[in-house]
């Protein structure tokens, strides 16, 4: 459950990938830490930070499922190097959030925040995109626990460090700052088709100013 099937169009091969990637049939479990353990009557979705009203927006496991589902077919790009292509991702889009609790005009950046304080920070128009989604299902399936439930963050077109599992909010800020990986020497953006995985490859502008 939550795996995608073997790649079932001919020619599946020559799809264009980004540089350094390889096409990957499953769906390998990659994460930091041991999986957390799900307590529907605990699960809080927050909004905070930076928002219009200035006020903390929450929805809980029930409140947030019966927000409008979507679906998204997407890539997902690992930066260990393997690419799922054609995936279909099922959940509430990031633009239904972004309705429901609006950031300020001086919000800028997202910090994704996720179970035992892992964080992830992205650019107000990469969060923004009409693809990014969170997700509650792949495949049609319900996520399982190894690869995000309830709540993982898709960004197709960004690595998919950026979009983490077990996701419990987000933080609109008005000025950037590095998430967990991005303190560590990953990229600050995280743009596959630019090969953007390391700290050392910025250039001015793609990280927060010291």
């Amino acid at each position: 459950m939550g795996q995608p099937d073997s790649r079932e169009s001919p020619g599946a091969e020559q799809l264009e990938l980004p540089p350094g990637q390889r096409l990957q049939r499953g769906w390998p479990v990659t994460h930091y830490g041991p999986v957390p353990r799900f307590k529907p009557d605990r699960w809080e979705f927050r909004v905070f930070g930076a928002t219009a009203d200035g006020q903390k927006h929450c929805w809980n496991h029930e409140q947030f499922t019966a927000l409008p589902f979507e679906t998204v077919v997407a890539d997902l790009h690992c930066v260990t190097k393997f690419s799922m292509v054609g995936a279909e991702w099922g959940g509430v889009l990031a633009r239904e959030i972004l309705t429901l609790a609006p950031p300020s005009p001086q919000a800028t950046h997202v910090m994704v925040w996720a179970e035992y304080g892992f964080s992830s920070n992205l650019r107000m128009a990469d969060f923004a995109s009409e693809r990014t989604v969170f997700a509650t299902h792949q495949g049609g399936e319900p996520l399982t626990a190894e690869h995000g439930f309830p709540l993982r963050l898709v960004v197709p077109h960004l690595y998919a460090w950026k979009g983490p599992k077990w996701v419990r909010g987000i933080e609109y800020m008005t000025a950037d700052r590095r998430g967990f990986w991005e303190e560590r020497g990953y990229h600050n953006v995280g743009d596959p088709w630019r090969e953007q995985r390391y700290s050392y490859q910025e250039e001015p502008g793609d990280g927060p100013e010291l």
